[in-house]
Order: C-alpha cells, then sequence, then structure tokens
C-alpha cells in the first residue's frame, strides 16, 4: 500500500487539484483509494462532494484517538474514492497533538489500523510546516511535490527538500521523492520554460514526465464538488492527471 504525500510549503502551486484529480484517476484506473485530508481548509474533502462542515468525526478525532480511522471514512460521492475528510475543527489539533506521546506518528497508527485494504493513499498536506505536516511525512514512503513554473518556486522547493531530508534522519528512514511535479505549465511563456529546464537541469530523473498545464477547467471543478474527470473529462487538465496516475503506477517512487 504505497502511500503518498504531496507536499509544499508554498501555497497556491496546485497542491489540493493534484491530490483530489491523482486520487480520483488512480480510482478510474482501478485501484483502491483512501485520500487523507490533512489540511484544516478541508478544501480536498468538500472538492470531492463531501460537506465537511455536516461531519460528526474526521481526521482531528482521528489524530487525537477519539475515533478509529475505520469510523471516520466516507466515500466520495463523485469519484472512486473513499475519503478520511478534513474540516475546521483540524486549525486546533496542531496544538492538541504537542500533548500526545509520539506526536508525529498519530497518523501513522491510525493508517496501520485500516481495516479495508488499499492500492494507495493520497495524503494532502496544509501549505505550512507544523505537525500536520510532519504526521503526513512520517506516515508517508514517497513525497510528491507540486512545483509551479515560476521564480519563487524554486527557492520555496529547496526548503521542502531540507525538510524531507531532515525529516528522513529523525523519524522516517524510508521517506523518498515520489518525483517533482510541474504545474500551471504554460508552454507559451518563457519564464515557465526556463524554470521547467532549470528543474530538469539540477533534479533530472525526480522531475516526473507529466505536466500539469493551466487550464481553465481544472480551476472549475472544484467548485462543483467534482474532480476533473467527472467535470470535464475530454479537457487538457483531465488528460494530464491520468497520465500522472499512470507514471506513478509505473515508478512506485
Amino acid at each position: 500500500m504505497p502511500i503518498i504525500a504531496i507536499s509544499n510549503q508554498k501555497g497556491g502551486v496546485g497542491k489540493t487539484t493534484t491530490t483530489v484529480n491523482l486520487a480520483a484517476a488512480l480510482g478510474m484506473l482501478g485501484k483502491k483509494v483512501l485520500l487523507v485530508d490533512m489540511d484544516p481548509q478541508g478544501n480536498a474533502t468538500t472538492g470531492l462532494g463531501i460537506a465537511k462542515d455536516a461531519l460528526s468525526v474526521a481526521v482531528t478525532q482521528v489524530l487525537l484517538g477519539q475515533v478509529t480511522a475505520n469510523q471516520a471514512i466516507v466515500r466520495s460521492p463523485t469519484a472512486p474514492v473513499d475519503v478520511l475528510p478534513s474540516n475546521g475543527d483540524l486549525v486546533s489539533a496542531d496544538v492538541a497533538l504537542m500533548a500526545l506521546p509520539e506526536r508525529e506518528n498519530q497518523l501513522k497508527k491510525a493508517l496501520a489500523s485500516l481495516i479495508k485494504p488499499y492500492h494507495w493513499v493520497v495524503i494532502d498536506c496544509p501549505p505550512s510546516l507544523n505537525l500536520l505536516t510532519l504526521n503526513a511525512l512520517t506516515a508517508a514512503d514517497g513525497v510528491l511535490v507540486p512545483v509551479q513554473c515560476e521564480y519563487y518556486a524554486l527557492e520555496g522547493l529547496a526548503a521542502l527538500l531540507g525538510t524531507i531530508d531532515s525529516v528522513r534522519q529523525t523519524v522516517n528512514p524510508s521517506l523518498s521523492i515520489a518525483g517533482l511535479l510541474r504545474t500551471m505549465y504554460d508552454r507559451r511563456n518563457k519564464l515557465a520554460n526556463d524554470v521547467s529546464n532549470e528543474l530538469l537541469v539540477h533534479f533530472g530523473p525526480q522531475v516526473l514526465a507529466s505536466v500539469i498545464p493551466r487550464n481553465v477547467r481544472l480551476a472549475e471543478a472544484p467548485s462543483f464538488g467534482q474532480s476533473i474527470f467527472e467535470f470535464d473529462s475530454s479537457s487538457t487538465g483531465a488528460a494530464a492527471y491520468l497520465a500522472l496516475a499512470q507514471e506513478l503506477l509505473r515508478r512506485r517512487f
């Protein structure tokens, strides 16, 4: 059961869009998929058609040991994906976790107790380095890093790779880089091409062949609680995320 965390400390790089649509694509390819929403904004939850404010239990209660992951998981009504959802309660969980022993291992222990077998677990991380992100990186086998093709993205990437290396040295020695994913890419833009080339020069095979283009349909789909495959399966965004899922299935990190 590969567990992949989608993480970047820089916001606005397509992290949640990637989490939702990668999970949906894997589900469409016949894989049993669990999406874990570790972002207090809960956008991955709502992006798969789940009303986060109506939830009686969510990932917060799982992390604090009040319920099991099995009790909190719900099925997306719009995609072939199970979801361990998030809501506003997760804002306070970061502080509450500080009082727990082995606080960085709470998500890992919850996933180890799953009754239902999954082929893939995909974790949406918050756009910051905190105990929620640390829990995701401790539980994960690999990290998929969305990188927007713009200048400041390279600076944020260096910081994130340093964080991943620290996690590897302290709490999760088996953590690997599942790949660097170029997102919001416009091949007509010179800067985007320059940043893409810089990534390839410096990181070589860690840069995935799949590229996510700028696509208005990807931006519109979440407001309907749908992945891109339900919203517009003929779009370039849908084709790109299907290609990403197929590439990860081949690579397995």
